[in-house]
């Protein structure tokens, strides 16, 4: 059986602020780093095999929480980047929603490529659905942690799943520092077995942005 856990990375200043990410290079806050290493006992006790995370500071700082238990390296793989989120990057979501109003309303409502350069949910799923199977493929049988972010791992985890973007919309967003466990035991395929596991804290994860 193989199993992956996509693990959200912690929290930052611009998730406190409802800032857009999207591919901003943005790094952990107090907050975050504690999120971490709250977290990383948890994940270690899984005894995962691998870990690998987006190269964006937020993620690769998260998973370096758990290299530090484990001893394990921390493989960078770049497609696992959050969604771009283009002409929104930077602003507040209250200020994309003033200067962009159409684009936040198709966006709001679920439309997967709502316009403003966002990228799409297809492209997204796609784009991180394959950085997860190669990960599973390259230490199958294995358990293997990804610090990723929320946007990516719901699409991500929904391409392997096969679930479409209406479906993933009923999942809750991954807090910051939770994950989604997913497992194929070669025979069934892809199944998912927890979503939205982690340590409880007292601040609310912003939008995965």
């Amino acid at each position: 059986m193989t199993r992956l856990i996509v693990w959200r990375h912690g929290n930052t200043d611009w998730n406190a602020a409802s800032r857009v990410q999207g591919q901003t290079d943005i790094p952990l806050n107090d907050l975050g780093r504690e999120q971490a290493a709250a977290a990383a006992p948890l994940l270690a006790a899984l005894r995962p095999d691998a870990i690998v995370a987006s190269d964006l500071r937020r993620a690769a700082d998260t998973a370096a929480a758990l290299a530090a238990l484990t001893g394990l390296p921390v493989r960078a793989d770049a497609r696992l980047r959050e969604r771009h989120f283009g002409r929104w990057q930077g602003l507040e979501l209250a200020e994309a929603a003033r200067r962009y109003p159409d684009e936040h309303a198709r966006w709001r409502a679920g439309d997967p490529d709502p316009g403003a350069d966002i990228e799409s949910l297809d492209d997204l799923g796609k784009r991180v659905g394959a950085a997860l199977q190669d990960a599973a493929d390259a230490a199958s049988g294995a358990t293997i942690v990804i610090a990723t972010h929320g946007g990516a791992a719901r699409q991500g985890c929904g391409h392997l799943l096969g679930w479409d973007h209406t479906v993933l919309r009923a999942i809750g967003s991954l807090r910051n520092c939770h994950w989604t466990e997913l497992r194929d035991s070669g025979t069934r395929g892809w199944h998912l077995r927890a979503h939205n596991v982690g340590v409880l804290t007292t601040t609310a994860a912003a939008e995965a942005v």
